[in-house]
């Protein structure tokens, strides 16, 4: 009797290819699958290693298949495949717009995806907290520019700041537990579906750890100076993530006054009937803030620069990637400007201040629909492989 023979039926997706192509994939097809990409990475499993098989799944079209995938979380965009391929089919770029479409194929709700996915479409983005924060001044009577000492409460309240803001943060959290958790039902499946589910929490730390450390990073060769900017850039959103809630927990636990209009004297006892001391942490806030957006600042402006070298090689950085980079910047310039026009009392302040709380809104409400969703999504993954023993070198 002859063999059996099995058939498997690949259904390609034409539009992914063309989407792929339009977010910086544009030499995916010059790919002739000679192994060289996973052959120079230095992080690849043995076992399946990548990026051989992301390129031809993505040749074919293989969505499904490569929504399914981890491994283009696990890659760190090193672009030393990009570096070495001896067809220029840029590996690296092809992983990085892969990733961006597992962002909007994840995305809860699905419209969002698209819209934050698609560099053309950021000023409408932008248009959303502009117009939302001129119809709540104008209705509470606050649109315009206060006289007097500047007093940012005076301009923009923290009884509407707040709010606003509370219930954006609320909202992405929403969006990230569906968008994550589907995520996570398309990972574990064959050939990776876990075999030890009681691993999560370990899995979990290590992966923390390995983030923070940035280990993996020491691995790259071509762009190998990028572990310092992206460190700064970490620390410094998690130093300004510290500061937000520690202002916040002050101000409504202990109903402290306004941060931009606080005085010495009402600062409330709340450290063994020590005003010195309560004057003391409150500093100590302040100063944290302000270096957590130094860091920022540095890391911002070194990702650009390390992007506009030339490192012998052609790669080109995403519109996707480049309009996250900006408005990083936009974002912590206008923060820090508004901090100096303040403290100068300066009425130019306000408008700057109004500018700051639109980059704010920006982060925080696309967060889940962002380049700052690999966060979340590259931490999943991170955390899955280790579970299905998948990142085992």
């Amino acid at each position: 009797m002859g063999a059996e023979r099995h058939s498997t039926v690949l259904t390609p997706d034409v539009g992914f290819v063309k989407g792929l192509i339009g977010s910086g994939a544009d030499n995916l097809k010059r790919c002739y699958q000679c192994a060289t990409c996973s052959v120079v990475c230095d992080l690849t499993p043995q076992d399946n290693p990548f990026p051989r098989k992301e390129m031809i799944m993505a040749q074919w079209g293989l969505k499904e298949a490569l929504s399914k995938d981890p491994d283009i979380w696990l890659c760190h965009n090193c672009n030393d495949c990009t570096k070495y391929c001896p067809r220029g089919a840029r590996p690296g770029d092809v992983i990085a717009a892969l990733r961006k479409s597992a962002i909007a194929e994840n995305a809860f709700p699905k419209f969002m995806g698209k819209l934050i996915g698609s560099p053309a479409l950021t000023i409408i983005a932008l248009a959303v907290p502009v117009v939302l924060f001129l119809i709540i001044l104008s209705t509470g009577g606050y649109l315009q520019i206060p006289e007097g000492q500047v007093v940012f409460d005076k301009f923009f309240p923290i009884h509407y700041v707040d709010p606003i803001f509370i219930t954006v943060a609320t909202l992405v959290l929403v969006s990230f537990v569906v968008s994550v958790r589907k995520f996570w039902n398309r990972l574990n499946v064959e050939p990776y579906k876990l075999l030890a589910y009681g691993q999560f929490m370990p899995s979990f730390i290590e992966t923390l750890k390995e983030i923070v450390a940035h280990a993996k990073f020491g691995k790259c060769g071509a762009n190998k100076d990028r572990t310092t900017a992206h460190r700064l850039v970490l620390f410094g959103f998690i130093g300004l993530f510290i500061t937000t809630n520690w202002a916040v927990f002050y101000l409504y636990v202990f109903s402290w006054a306004s941060p931009y209009s606080i005085e010495a004297d009402k600062i409330p006892s709340v450290f063994g009937g020590s005003q010195a001391m309560a004057a003391m942490a409150y500093g100590a806030f302040k100063i944290f803030g302000n270096v957590s957006a130094l860091l920022l600042l540095i890391g911002g402006i070194m990702v650009i620069s390390n992007r506009m070298k030339d490192r012998g090689f052609v790669s080109k950085t995403s519109s996707f990637d480049w309009t996250f980079a900006v408005i990083i910047l936009l974002l912590v310039i206008t923060g820090i400007l508004s901090e100096m026009l303040r403290l100068s009392n300066l009425p130019i302040a306000y408008p700057m201040y109004f500018a700051h709380l639109v980059f704010v809104f920006y982060i925080i409400a696309y967060l889940p629909f962002s380049k700052l969703a690999h966060m979340v999504y590259r931490t999943t993954a991170i955390t899955y492989s280790k579970m299905a023993k998948r990142d085992i070198m």
